[in-house]
């Protein structure tokens, strides 16, 4: 895996270079560092505001319920706005796209707010805001996706890549975090504002882009188009494995569902351990990418992939022995406590690693789908991108969920990590995608 642009040496930090070359990307990125933490702020409030409307009412059970419906209720608008929202990218002008979507989006924010400020909120305008939200945001970021490669050169992309994850993480460890304190000393209302303000400078910078009209044939939005997409995925085996393999590691190797009763059960904690297991995945990302300057010299990047999704898969599995050892351990009591910190800081440790790694497939995954698609599919194929990475977790919280009702905690993720283990080797054994050099990128 050798530098793809021979002569310019890479440090082992974040390259900023994308910032620098492109103007047009910096104030995208800068909006989607910022709004990021504004979108994440109404994320969580709105968990908390249905799970406080519904307590007044009913029982705690009911609350959380109703609660992880404000995801459930969004999965299936948000795979068909990916979708769709592909097709629009591929057949208009991928700036007006943005701007529609995006003014949507941020009309549902504030009609949030003015809900909340009136203490007229009720449980079904906060899911139906929430769905909308979802929906219009979704084909926001599949526009955006496919224009990137527009805004900047293709030697470029992976560190434009390893900057988007820079921002995700930002707002995955910021965002909740400051929902909580604010929901706590100012109110949710708050939240919902603050985020409306926030995401101004999102519609800003993809007022100030140049046109992006599409390229090559156009076909208008509808089941023929989409079809056209899908038979294009069909013959491009390089970024059709892409995705499988990372449906694979979303599928077996997501255990977030059982966080809740490892902190209460197994390794205690209560909420601070869940909380530190959740956050330590985004931290591994983010880490990964301030330190992701080398990436943007690696040409075997389906090789890449594959290296890092094994690498998710030893951390998931070695998670799972984890849990498994202070189960163990609380049975025989020939071990520390589940309680001692070891096996909170193990597993915080190792799931930071499964964070770190899932970040570098994504920024090779985007990469090969950016440079190897023609422009005329980009949209199409980043709809079944996003599609790829919102179902993928929904699929593996059931498979974690099913398991961890045998009572033993340790089984989705020991499980799940030998499956990714042992599927991904099989499935990349075609040596074209092992093979794929960034020089040459090819479907």
């Amino acid at each position: 895996m050798n530098d793809a642009t021979p002569g310019r040496r890479r440090g082992a930090l974040l390259d900023i270079e994308p910032l620098r070359a492109s103007p047009a990307f910096a104030r995208l990125w800068i909006a989607r560092a910022i709004a990021g933490i504004g979108s994440q702020l109404t994320l969580v409030a709105v968990g908390l505001n249905v799970f406080e409307l519904v307590r007044r009412i009913d029982t705690v059970g009911a609350a959380t319920f109703a609660v992880s419906l404000t995801g459930v209720l969004a999965l299936v608008p948000t795979v068909i706005a990916g979708l769709y929202g592909g097709m629009l990218a591929d057949a208009f002008d991928r700036r007006t796209v943005m701007i529609v979507s995006g003014f949507v989006s941020w009309l549902c924010t504030l009609v949030l707010a003015a809900l909340s400020w009136t203490g007229a909120e009720t449980v079904a305008s906060l899911y139906v805001l929430t769905v909308l939200s979802a929906t219009a945001t979704t084909v926001l970021i599949a526009a955006e996706s496919a224009a990137t490669p527009r805004l900047l050169p293709a030697r470029l992309l992976p560190a434009a890549g390893a900057l988007m994850g820079v921002t995700v993480g930002i707002s995955v460890t910021v965002g909740p975090g400051l929902a909580g304190v604010l929901v706590a000393s100012v109110g949710f209302q708050w939240c919902y504002t603050i985020d409306a303000v926030l995401f101004v400078l999102t519609l800003a910078a993809a007022f100030t882009l140049p046109a992006l009209q599409p390229q090559g044939q156009v076909e208008r939005p509808g089941l023929a188009s989409l079809l056209g997409g899908m038979r294009f995925l069909r013959t491009s085996p390089n970024i059709r494995t892409s995705f499988v393999v990372d449906i694979v590691a979303m599928t077996f190797g997501q255990p977030r569902v059982i966080y809740p009763a490892v902190g209460a059960v197994l390794l205690g904690g209560g909420a601070l351990t869940v909380g530190l297991l959740s956050a330590a995945f985004a931290v591994g990302a983010l880490l990964s990418s301030v330190f992701s300057g080398r990436l943007g010299g690696i040409r075997r990047q389906g090789l890449a992939i594959e290296r890092a999704i094994e690498a998710y898969g030893a951390c998931i599995l070695l998670f799972g022995a984890v849990l498994g050892i202070a189960t163990l351990g609380e049975a025989t009591g020939a071990l520390p406590t589940p309680a001692g910190a070891i096996w909170i800081a193990l597993a915080a440790v190792l799931l930071a690693g499964a964070g770190a790694a899932d970040n570098v497939s994504a920024i090779f995954r985007s990469t090969i789908l950016q440079t190897a698609a023609p422009d005329s599919m980009r949209g199409r194929l980043q709809g079944v991108f996003i599609v790829v990475v919102t179902g993928g977790p929904r699929v593996g919280d059931l498979y974690a969920g099913v398991l961890a009702a045998t009572g033993l905690l340790f089984l989705p993720p020991l499980a799940g990590g030998v499956l990714i283990v042992v599927l991904v080797a099989l499935l990349v054994r075609r040596r074209g995608f092992l093979a794929y050099d960034a020089r040459h990128p090819a479907p």
